[in-house]
């Protein structure tokens, strides 16, 4: 086995461990515990409530992780494999452990933190070229968004923060950045539709990569009775400095359920990159676990 390869897996595991005990240490000091789920008559008889309650109670949770802004502590490990990069046709396999952690300011407002820690192991774009694995630059949000809808929309706006965290250049930019984001979101009769997006400028930093990039996240999705959502979007950059766009189109399928009292979403997905850089990826694959902590 590659060592590179098994270091990247080793560092996978512990940041999922330490993210793991941190949701748990949540909910041990307060956080909202795990709701569990199931069969509406188990769930009935278990938690006091009827079969109708609790089947709505599982819908909102499926709505819940397609949504940015949910006021559900959400820890989603999200397993993204790109393939054809160069002319090594290299793989590059991340994974973005990506907690969603909301704060009630009160009645009315919430702050939704939402953090993206990027595990990467890249192998080289170029025959004979070495490997390179390590943590990337971490991306934090945070979102004042009210706790009802307005007229139906679901919003969210603050700053965004990228911090230059990479253990290795070739896994960032380098560059302190910051930035505005902003999510508008629908979700009814079983449909989500809406977009988030954030635009980062370098404002510190030591590295020779400038960050000016616009992100544009539009999707489309449908969550069915059995609590299978099926959804399409763009995770689009645009490089300012460079004039270029990358444009991958993912098709994803989730399901809800649980193990145990564990409420949690499994995903699957295929992404198309309609729009690249010279030697980028040409297709990838996605697969996440998304553990909820609901109130």
């Amino acid at each position: 086995m590659n060592p590179n390869a098994t270091a990247a897996t080793l560092r996978l595991a512990l940041a999922c461990g330490l993210v793991a005990s941190l949701a748990g240490a949540q909910s041990d000091s307060g956080f909202p515990h795990p709701l569990a789920l199931g069969p509406a008559d188990a769930i009935s008889s278990s938690a006091g409530g009827s079969g109708e309650e609790e089947t709505a109670r599982e819908a909102e949770l499926a709505k819940a992780t397609v949504n940015p802004v949910a006021a559900v502590i959400t820890v989603p490990i999200q397993n993204n494999w790109d393939f054809g990069i160069g002319a090594a046709d290299a793989m590059r396999y991340t994974a973005n452990v990506q907690p969603v952690i909301p704060i009630a300011l009160d009645k009315d407002w919430n702050v939704i933190v939402r953090t993206i820690m990027p595990l990467i192991y890249a192998e080289s774009p170029q025959p004979g070229g070495s490997d390179r694995n390590g943590l990337g630059d971490i991306l934090q949000s945070f979102f004042l968004s009210p706790q009802k809808p307005v007229n139906g929309w679901i919003l969210g706006a603050g700053p965004a923060m990228l911090y230059p965290t990479a253990t290795d250049s070739a896994l960032g930019a380098g560059k302190w950045a910051a930035g505005p984001t902003v999510v508008a979101l629908r979700q009814e009769k079983g449909f989500t539709y809406g977009i988030l997006a954030n635009q980062l400028w370098t404002y510190a930093g030591w590295g020779n990569q400038e960050v000016n990039a616009t992100f544009l996240q539009p999707m489309f999705g449908y969550t069915t009775r059995t609590l299978t959502t099926f959804l399409v979007n763009t995770e689009t950059t645009y490089d300012w400095h460079v004039g270029q766009a990358t444009v991958p189109l993912n098709f994803m399928a989730t399901q809800l359920l649980k193990i145990g009292r564990q409420p949690l979403a499994l995903q699957l997905g295929y992404r198309y990159y309609v729009e690249k850089p010279d030697g980028g990826p040409d297709w990838g694959l996605r697969f996440q676990v998304t553990f909820l902590y609901p109130k």
